[in-house]
């Protein structure tokens, strides 16, 4: 059987605290808005670093932790939405600050539910034999792409990175992978290039006339009652589908491991799958939704705690920008 193992875990949380009564001295908002509505009391923000640091550190931190040498890597694979450069790839700067030199590197991005898919990822090349030693690093840093003037989409995110070390294992792993393209328009944030390139003309009619505001060009933008629609129904279909590879019932999931975007959306998911709240883990609360970061930041506080144990069936489970979705269940 073709699975695959953590063995090293890692975050990196920046030390900035932005908690919702610093927001309400910079927007119309309160704590008493904001905590009902999505679960979060404080984010994080990182006002002095770039996210490939975050990122770098996250990784650091995993490999301390399984006390393995940066060098036996063989693959990293970032998944962010929040790059600082357009290229080089993320993972390349990942690989120079850690000193991993002889792993390929690659990015991904399917937002929110990156750390999914690069999970997916890494166990197929894991199945092959092409790689050995795998390490996934999610960082994201939101707050460059958020308007701080918008008091529905900024109180929502924060920035911080998570690591995995992966192998192959004998342990079952499942997983799911799914988009509905068409919804893009639910969650976005356009590249706003800016080019001095004399021969172009306006192409904003091939967007359909979409971006027609400075807001829409230059911050993410989010339909929040769409958003909660889609990853509702979105988050239960990834986890039944992965679970059923397995022969599993949503109910014989010992944890499950959410998207931290909202409270009430993993709240109204995770009671359409029959998941009681004790099996469910959120820390949204103190870190706000960090996108692709969420899960993997979740695995290591968990496996710091203790709470994993031998035997355990796991489940992560997201959905992103895209609008992506996607589930994967392991045994550990």
């Amino acid at each position: 059987m073709n699975g695959i193992e953590i063995f090293g875990t890692g975050s990196y949380v920046p030390d900035f605290v932005a908690d919702n009564d610093k927001f309400s001295e910079i927007l119309d908002t309160s704590d008493e808005w904001i905590f009902p509505r999505t679960g979060i009391k404080q984010r994080h923000i990182a006002t002095d670093v770039p996210n490939y640091y975050m990122g770098a550190e996250a990784a650091k931190n995993a490999l301390k932790s399984a006390n393995f040498k940066a060098e036996d890597v063989d693959l990293i694979i970032v998944s962010t939405c929040t790059p600082d450069f357009f290229y080089p790839a993320m993972s390349c700067l990942v690989q120079k600050r850690i000193g991993a030199v002889n792993a390929a590197c690659f990015d991904v991005n399917s937002a929110c539910t990156g750390f999914i898919t690069a999970l997916d990822i890494a166990y197929n090349y894991l199945a092959t034999g092409k790689h050995k030693n795998i390490l996934i690093v999610s960082s994201e840093k939101l707050s460059q792409q958020v308007d701080y003037t918008d008091r529905a989409s900024s109180i929502l995110f924060g920035d911080a990175a998570g690591a995995v070390l992966i192998r192959k294992s004998d342990k079952p792993f499942y997983s799911f992978l799914g988009a509905e393209g068409d919804e893009f328009e639910a969650l976005y944030c356009k590249v706003n290039y800016r080019t001095n390139c004399p021969w172009y003309g306006d192409i904003n009619e091939f967007y359909e006339n979409r971006f027609d505001d400075e807001h829409k060009q230059n911050y993410l933008v989010q339909d929040g009652k769409a958003v909660y629609k889609f990853a509702v129904n979105a988050m239960a279909n990834a986890v039944k589908n992965a679970a059923s590879q397995g022969g599993y019932d949503p109910s014989e999931l010992d944890l499950v491991i959410p998207h931290q975007a909202n409270l009430r959306i993993i709240e109204k998911a995770t009671e359409l799958l029959g998941v009681p709240s004790d099996k469910v883990y959120t820390n949204i609360e103190h870190m706000g939704n960090v996108s692709s970061a969420c899960i993997p930041i979740c695995l290591n506080e968990l496996f710091k705690a203790g709470r994993i144990k031998e035997g355990m069936k796991l489940c992560f489970v997201g959905f992103g920008a895209g609008l992506t979705y996607g589930a994967a269940v392991m045994e550990v």
